[in-house]
């Protein structure tokens, strides 16, 4: 596969607009780990490396998320033309926490058939507020925010470099990693199979190293998702080149722009196709609509190691977001896109 310079993606997703808040709940990032609340009481602040609280790196956690490097790949958008443009773009983000990072949404299944489920989102109430140090994540249960720590200067190999270098080095900026100056990421950021290694010196943080290997830029097949009620969707994609390094990861949520009142969530082998249950379909749409709809698939190679703190991911992955049709819903920014007769609501329909 030979290798293209980056280009910018016009399409504007929905997983892009929440890139400010990705960076904050980094522990949550779709990588489907979570930890079970603390409480009200305010965890022991963990000490540094090598101190007597923390004197074996090995004793960590590995169920307790702390962080992750995320090397993401979103394919080119197409032109107006319809055609695609030369390349697609290329991330890297990566931040440390030194400890889970709560959420105030729990998400509970509903119905669970193949390797697909229906969630729907359940808010916690709290009579004491927590405060802007804390969040709600049970009934009158308060969890503290973590705080992010440097692990020191972090040596990318393997990934795809504009330069030809064989790799780069990642100091931490107000505790967050990312490419220097100068270090510009390829698309694809890495061959597929290739091993992808993330080396850690060490500072607040004891000294670690994690890898992954590259994946194949995901092309799925077909435009836009139609959803019917009692009718299964079946998505298809170019399958992976190796066999064993990625699965596929899907999101449904069709109300998010009015509240999201449920979505659909797969975790598949990477074999090419995956059809989602019409028995889910419907009931998902049954929850409610909003403007907007989208589905996101993506197919990753996770790597994981762990430090005293808990575990640190290295997750490689293409993204590829397309929007969802559905009878009767048509979809506005303002009142001029939408029918005679009909305005553009706050959840960005026409009615």
């Amino acid at each position: 596969m030979s290798r293209k310079r980056c280009t910018t993606v016009n399409f504007l997703s929905y997983r892009e607009r929440c890139l400010g808040a990705l960076v904050g709940v980094l522990g949550l990032l779709s990588l489907h780990c979570s930890s079970s609340p603390s409480g009200n009481d305010q965890p022991q602040e963990p000490g540094p490396p090598d101190s007597p609280e923390n004197p074996d790196p090995s004793t960590g956690d590995p169920t307790r998320l702390i962080g992750a490097f995320q090397v993401r790949s979103l394919p080119a958008a197409a032109s107006e033309e319809g055609g695609a443009e030369a390349a697609g773009t290329s991330s890297l983000l990566g931040k440390i926490y030194d400890g889970p990072t709560p959420s105030q949404i729990v998400w509970e299944e509903k119905t669970v058939e193949g390797g697909c489920r229906l969630l729907t989102p359940r808010v916690p109430f709290c009579n004491e507020p927590c405060g802007g140090s804390a969040v709600c994540v049970e009934d009158d249960t308060c969890q503290p925010y973590p705080t992010a720590h440097s692990a020191g200067p972090v040596t990318a190999t393997g990934l795809n470099i504009e330069s030809g270098e064989a790799s780069f080095v990642m100091n931490p900026v107000a505790n967050n990693y990312q490419p220097p100056a100068g270090a510009k990421l390829l698309y694809p950021p890495a061959d597929e199979g290739q091993t992808v290694r993330f080396e850690a010196s060490g500072d607040y943080f004891s000294a670690f190293a994690v890898e992954a290997k590259g994946v194949r830029p995901l092309e799925l097949q077909g435009g836009a998702v139609l959803l019917d009620p009692n009718q299964a969707v079946t998505l298809e994609w170019t399958p992976p080149g190796q066999a064993g390094i990625s699965t596929i990861e899907v999101t449904l949520d069709i109300s998010h722009h009015g509240g999201t009142k449920g979505k659909i969530e797969c975790a598949v082998e990477d074999t090419g196709s995956l059809e989602l249950p019409a028995s889910l379909v419907t009931q998902l749409l049954d929850l409610g609509v909003a403007g907007f709809p989208s589905i996101l698939v993506t197919r990753k190679a996770v790597g994981s190691t762990t430090i005293a703190q808990g575990r640190v991911d290295l997750v490689i992955s293409s993204q590829v977001e397309r929007p969802v049709e559905i009878a009767g819903l048509t979809s506005c920014h303002d009142d001029s896109e939408c029918p005679d007769g009909q305005t553009c609501q706050r959840d960005l329909t026409c009615q």
